[in-house]
């Protein structure tokens, strides 16, 4: 088996990820000339350039960005293969979660999510975009609502159903009738972390797009639904985020939710989706997202 130099690799993973060899080299703790070295023995192992250059960016072609994630999938798999090696046990979970789930679904059961995990400590890390886990090393696990797409080296259980639909306060609700194109006479609350969501919800749930008088953008979902609880306008909301603003009647569906097929996953990498710590958070999400 003919593989490229490890430390070439390394360096290239470390490139794709920053963008730049400069904070490539910086978290490598080398020169960049000593980055730039390993880029050109990768390249010429392979056979083929690896990069472009998008202004002072560099840019993995396809090729190469696809061998990237795979990389960085491996240097995962080592890095905790060495841990167990050393009979090194973490006993932390670094949970990346979308911000508006966090704060308003997990948290208020973060004590009973504890007790559960016994001597293992969650930390919780709000993230205003949600992407894959191959692209967080610095997580060991995260939450992901909407469109899921399996990755090599990864596991994911699907924990509860997403559902979501227009949101607004009661006052604003009673100026609505039956028909959603009444909502064309409100602000459109936008979240530029989920900027196709309103788009997604027309399409699946059969509604002709509505023309709204204005629109205004915030930079997350948990900024536009805050917006929203103080009668701005309408916004759309995972239900999971707002069941409890649902059952004090600070929010209103007034045309109902409709469900997604991809639900909520907790993704992990699969050696650690086999240890003791991970398998109960598992458990913990499956018994509160089918309330069993």
């Amino acid at each position: 088996m003919r593989l490229p130099p490890l430390n070439a690799i390394r360096a290239f993973e470390a490139v794709c990820r920053h963008g730049s060899i400069m904070k490539a080299a910086e978290e490598l703790n080398v020169v960049r000339g000593a980055v730039r070295q390993q880029i050109a023995t990768l390249e010429n192992h392979v056979g083929r350039k690896l990069f472009t250059r998008d202004g002072r960016r560099l840019v993995p072609t396809v090729q190469a960005s696809a061998f990237a994630v795979a990389a960085g999938t491996a240097f995962d798999i080592l890095q905790r293969a060495a841990l167990e090696l050393e009979g090194i046990v973490p006993g932390r979970i670094r949970l990346g979660v979308p911000s508006a789930f966090a704060v308003w679904w997990l948290m208020p059961r973060v004590a009973d999510m504890q007790a559960s995990l016994g001597d293992t400590v969650v930390d919780i890390v709000p993230m205003t975009v949600v992407e894959p886990l191959q692209t967080h090393p610095e997580l060991d696990a995260l939450i992901m609502g909407g469109e899921y797409r399996p990755a090599a080296g990864m596991t994911a259980l699907r924990f509860m159903e997403d559902e979501f639909g227009p949101v607004v306060t009661a006052a604003l609700a009673a100026t609505l009738s039956a028909d959603p194109e009444a909502m064309g006479a409100l602000t459109m609350l936008v979240s530029r972390s989920a900027p196709k969501l309103w788009d997604e919800w027309f399409a699946e749930s059969g509604t002709p797009p509505v023309a709204f008088s204005r629109t205004q953008e915030f930079e997350d979902l948990l900024l536009a639904l805050g917006a929203a609880r103080s009668g701005l306008g309408v916004a759309l909301a995972p239900r999971a985020s707002i069941e409890d603003d649902l059952q004090r009647g600070h929010l209103l569906a007034p045309y109902g939710f409709i469900a997604r097929p991809s639900g909520y996953r907790l993704c992990c990498r699969t050696p650690d989706a086999k240890r003791p710590a991970f398998a109960a958070l598992a458990a913990w999400l499956l018994r509160c997202g089918t309330g069993t």
